[in-house]
């Protein structure tokens, strides 16, 4: 999807650029590693750089870099970008404030990325930032993004980053009370098949009411991204720095709200992937996903309701996944770019039974089979809790799980080589619970509900007066 097709209005790089020059309010530094100076360049070709531009900086070698900005573990991190940010803004004020500090609103744009390498077996991802005034002598305040390059060629991605600096220079600039169209307009001359922006953040006292949990969520919903991620405590993080090279367990739902069910689910399941030889206690990184399918499942987007069920999957100390990816396949193909090692999903019956309907592939050449050839890629396994029937008070697991005929024997292939497996570890007493039902005790005033739920979960719906709770 090329989003400029959504936007008839759009000004183009050469545009923005131009504006910024023109703009005598800011005046501040570049500071760019790893994919030359593609930013900076887009300002001294348009003309009037003199105006914005203070110095432009490109510490590439590492002992130059670690003399500037200190020493890190990684050079492509949040934590470099955030370091050299921090330098050249300090010395900005340092160097000019007396000069010009009563006039001018001073800025710091900044990037460290890994472009394509000559023999291309590089990640190729950078982190970008601009920490900058909106006022004279005021707190600055920042964005920062993380970028996942997609074009093939090392050229072509260094063209790329040069269009999203400006994109986020001037968004900075000119967005920066409607951080929404800032969202949209980063990938102004750019698409989808060549950026994606998977984290976004922003900070600082222009910034105080912005709830960046609804940023990253806006990633998704935008298609800038088709994953972020939010941790235990409500921030939000990078993808690979919190899945590489570790073994995921995930369970998807609609968690609106969390119930005893969900934690049943995903501690049985634990038991079970944390026996896998691969898998070491501690090593493992446990999220609950909610899809954008969900989330749009009464017709439009309700960013109270998103918080909300934010909130709850917090309070029971997990990470929130938000993605796009409606099929099993796509979610872990989207995993194991991050790791190889053991990926588990947990899930219920009903979920299985729609995993071996074939109209969910007929999008795809090789149905089924392809879709379970991707989906069982780097010996991912399904971690299934079992279903009871209310009225027939029957219990099914996958060993009694109806299959169309057609697909038995691939079902019994599967379950035989341990990539399905039964989850051992359960409460019958809780098969009963549906959020459903939870929702509309809420509705009644049915205290009864308090027991449906944990503890936290219970303490978080009733202090925030969440779906519709009244004391």
């Amino acid at each position: 999807m090329d989003l400029q097709t959504t936007n008839t209005t759009t000004i183009s790089t050469h545009e923005k650029a131009v504006q910024i020059n023109l703009d005598r309010r800011f005046y501040g530094t570049f500071a760019e590693i790893g994919a030359g100076q593609e930013v900076a360049r887009w300002f001294f070709v348009v003309g009037g750089a003199s105006g914005t531009l203070a110095k432009t900086i490109s510490a590439y070698d590492m002992a130059f870099s670690d003399a500037i900005y200190g020493k890190g573990e990684r050079y492509v991190s949040k934590e470099r970008l955030q370091n050299m940010l921090d330098y050249e803004f300090g010395l900005l004020i340092e160097r000019l404030n007396a000069k010009r500090g009563e006039t001018t609103s001073f800025f710091v744009f900044a990037d460290t990325v890994s472009a394509r390498n000559y023999l291309g077996t590089n990640e190729c991802h950078g982190w970008m930032g601009i920490k900058f005034q909106l006022q004279p002598t005021a707190r600055p305040s920042e964005i920062i993004i993380h970028v996942n390059m997609l074009d093939k060629e090392n050229l072509q991605q260094q063209q790329a980053l040069g269009i999203i600096g400006v994109n986020l220079t001037y968004g900075a600039f000119y967005l920066h009370s409607e951080p929404e169209k800032l969202i949209c307009s980063l990938l102004d001359g750019l698409s989808t098949a060549r950026l994606e922006v998977d984290m976004i953040k922003f900070i600082g006292p222009y910034f105080s009411n912005v709830d960046n949990r609804l940023m990253s969520l806006q990633l998704v919903e935008k298609g800038l991204s088709n994953a972020t991620l939010i941790g235990a405590d409500g921030e939000v993080l990078q993808p690979s720095e919190v899945f590489h090279k570790k073994p995921i367990l995930v369970e998807r739902g609609s968690f609106r709200p969390v119930t005893l069910v969900n934690i049943d689910m995903l501690e049985g399941a634990r038991c079970q992937f944390l026996r896998d030889a691969e898998v070491q206690q501690g090593e493992s990184v446990e999220v609950m996903e909610i899809t954008m399918r969900n989330l749009l499942a009464s017709g439009s987007l309700d960013h109270r309701d998103f918080l909300a069920r934010a909130d709850l999957i917090n309070a029971v100390g997990k990470m929130v996944l938000i993605s796009n990816y409606a099929e099993y396949y796509k979610l872990a193909a989207y995993l194991q770019r991050y790791t190889k090692s053991r990926i588990g999903l947990v899930l219920g019956i009903p979920n299985l039974k729609e995993l071996f309907d074939v109209k969910y592939y007929e999008g795809l050449d090789g149905g089924i089979l392809e879709s379970f050839g991707r989906l069982f890629k780097n010996d991912l396994k399904l971690y299934v809790y079992p279903f009871l029937d209310p009225a027939y008070e029957e219990l099914t697991t996958i060993s009694n799980m109806d299959v169309p005929e057609h697909l038995t024997h691939l079902f019994k292939h599967l379950v035989g080589s341990g990539y399905i497996e039964s989850i051992e570890k359960f409460h019958r007493e809780y098969m009963g619970i549906f959020s459903r039902a939870i929702l509309a005790k809420l509705r009644d005033h049915d205290h009864s509900w308090e027991g449906m739920v944990p503890t936290e979960v219970a303490a978080c719906i009733k202090k925030n007066l969440l779906f519709g709770y009244r004391s």
